[in-house]
């Protein structure tokens, strides 16, 4: 029987918690001084754009002017991300910029912000694992996050886009749904908590839905707990109603958007509200079954508000986005696609991801049999761990999401096995043990996946992998050193180049991966894969004045490649049209002067 939950990390946890987590900052801060010059610091289009709008924020740029004003140019275009991450880098930036110049500020705000918040998600991962485990289970909940490669690229140096504060805002709300439980107060920060997380970003939408469910669970299971209905709620009615204000000007505080913090998701957030405060306020039925269907009920009558008053929002963020881009474009990013269809292309990391959140599945039903004083806990748990990984399912990114909440399951199968091990010290024991700890690890099940695909190659897999090696030195800050000392110019360049063209140098660019740029995306595929004529046209209407190219990228080898008279055709031939001059200097960039 493993011993009760202690109810906060003691000295000696703190001192495995600190080290663990200095030894894993320290390794992961020398892989990128040590990584070399022709690869870029911020190997991810978001990462580099996010330090965009920190330093335009820094420059003046207004809080509630989200555009940016380099993209799509001439024209800008709206980026939907909040601002509430914006301002610890940009103050980072500010804090660098006093003792080294815009190259070294970056750097440190991309080192600092990543780590720290790496320390954050491991002193949770250990809370909730100590409260529904005990401290059998703290070393796994430390070691298991450092081994889970999901989790673990969130916060590499580098990594300072919104997706590592959804990951350890997510982990926060489950916590606070546990010790809400206990803890009244905590059922308030439980609600705020969603409302901030999803005020960030709409991705964080299933660790909300798991916060509410986990409510309504423990109010059908124990009618007592009715009172944490209201208080979840109204903290997160008013968490979202606050965040709408401090993100959007009162002008657009009526202006539905499917994509980031709106009245979407406002109404939502307030229709929860309401229906749990209803449910506190008037008697519980005496029934479980009773509850469960008066949460029914109201559940589907929240979402049918919704749908009625905004049903474009059913197709999701996307719901707007050109038909043409969604088949052709946003279909193909790989980490985008189902994790069925992701196990041809990335079959390692498939999975590496999925066989730990199974595993932890399996683990938190077994616990749930076990731990009859916190069934109600373990089942919280339990709902974490499937409403994140339907997301993966549905998108194998979700992955990030739905790791950490398997942690604590896996660490109590860890704890049982250890607990088998050393009753009956044997060798059908001590493999059950080392199984539970490398089945649990998602690092151990690539390189094992890996290791056996390699006796079999897969050319769509080989494919994807040079692919994304090869675009890493058209990205570097060394392949941008030669246009920076330009004047500032309008530029035409694949979409995957646009957000570190703005990074590293003062130009604008037509486009850059982002759904809400979506006629400067369009305009960049038709500029490359149709006739050169039309790319001359476009060329005119934007008043460009270069276009950069870098054989890397996979766009210069989209489907125009290979039809006679387009753009890239010509392009890799060697034989640019007339109105274009070769001015590279050398280096994996081609610069090209558009002539009047």
């Amino acid at each position: 029987m493993l011993s009760s939950a202690p109810v906060s990390l003691g000295r000696r946890d703190w001192l495995w918690l600190l080290t663990i987590w200095a030894m894993a900052a320290a390794a992961l801060l020398l892989r990128s001084l040590t990584q070399g010059e022709g690869l870029p610091f911020f190997t991810d289009t978001d990462d580099a754009m996010r330090i965009v709008v920190a330093r335009d924020l820094l420059a003046g740029q207004g809080w509630y002017d989200i555009v940016q004003h380099r993209l799509d140019t001439p024209y800008g275009t709206e980026i939907h991300w909040s601002r509430l991450i914006d301002l610890p880098l940009a103050g980072l930036i500010a804090l660098a910029s006093l003792f080294t110049g815009p190259g070294g500020a970056a750097f440190f705000a991309g080192t600092v912000w990543p780590l720290a918040l790496l320390g954050v998600m491991l002193f949770l991962s250990a809370r909730i694992t100590l409260h529904l485990v005990g401290r059998e289970g703290l070393l796994p909940a430390l070691v298991l996050p450092l081994l889970a490669p999901a989790v673990l690229a969130e916060f590499m140096p580098g990594r300072v886009d919104h997706h590592n504060v959804v990951v350890v805002l997510v982990l926060a709300s489950l916590l606070a749904s546990l010790l809400a439980q206990s803890r009244p107060l905590w059922a308030w920060l439980a609600g705020l908590i969603a409302a901030t997380a999803l005020a960030i970003a709409v991705e964080a939408l299933p660790g909300v839905v798991a916060a509410i469910l986990a409510f309504g669970l423990a109010y059908a299971a124990n009618p007592a707990r009715a009172a944490n209905l209201g208080r979840f709620g109204l903290g997160f009615a008013l968490g979202m109603v606050g965040h709408l204000a401090l993100a959007r000007p009162p002008a657009l505080w009526l202006s539905a958007a499917c994509d980031m913090i709106s009245p979407v998701y406002v109404l939502a957030s307030i229709a929860v509200g309401a229906a749990y405060l209803l449910l506190a306020l008037v008697p519980a039925p005496r029934q479980v079954w009773q509850r469960l269907l008066a949460l029914a009920v109201l559940g589907l009558g929240c979402i049918a508000v919704v749908i009625a008053l905004y049903p474009q929002c059913l197709a999701g963020p996307y719901a707007e986005l050109d038909p043409w881009l969604r088949d052709n474009w946003i279909a193909s990013i790989v980490e985008a696609k189902p994790w069925h269809l992701s196990l041809g292309e990335i079959p390692a990391y498939a999975i590496g991801v999925a066989l730990p959140v199974l595993l932890g599945f399996v683990g938190a039903l077994l616990a749930l049999r076990h731990k009859g004083q916190l069934r109600l806990e373990w089942l919280i748990l339990l709902v974490f761990i499937a409403t994140t990984c339907l997301i993966m399912l549905a998108q194998v990114r979700g992955a990030r999401l739905a790791v950490l909440p398997a942690i604590p399951a896996l660490a109590w199968l860890i704890a049982q096995a250890r607990i088998a091990y050393l009753a009956r010290p044997r060798l059908p024991q001590a493999l059950v043990l080392v199984f539970a700890w490398l089945a649990g690890s998602g690092l151990a099940v690539m390189l094992a996946v890996g290791a056996g695909l390699a006796l079999f190659p897969q050319e769509r897999a080989q494919q994807v992998a040079e692919t994304l090696s090869g675009r890493l030195t058209c990205l570097a800050p060394q392949a941008y050193v030669d246009l920076r000392g330009l004047p500032p110019e309008r530029i035409m360049a694949p979409i995957d180049m646009g957000s570190h063209m703005l990074l590293e140098t003062g130009h604008a660019v037509v486009a850059a991966p982002y759904h809400r740029n979506e006629d400067g995306v369009l305009d960049a595929f038709r500029f490359f894969n149709r006739s050169a004529e039309e790319a001359r046209a476009i060329a005119t209407e934007r008043g460009l004045g270069l276009v950069v190219t870098c054989d890397g990228l996979p766009e210069m080898h989209g489907t125009g490649l290979g039809e006679p008279g387009t753009l890239l055709n010509l392009l890799a031939q060697g034989n640019p049209p007339a109105w274009l001059a070769d001015v590279s200097l050398g280096g994996p960039l081609k610069v090209y002067a558009i002539l009047p």
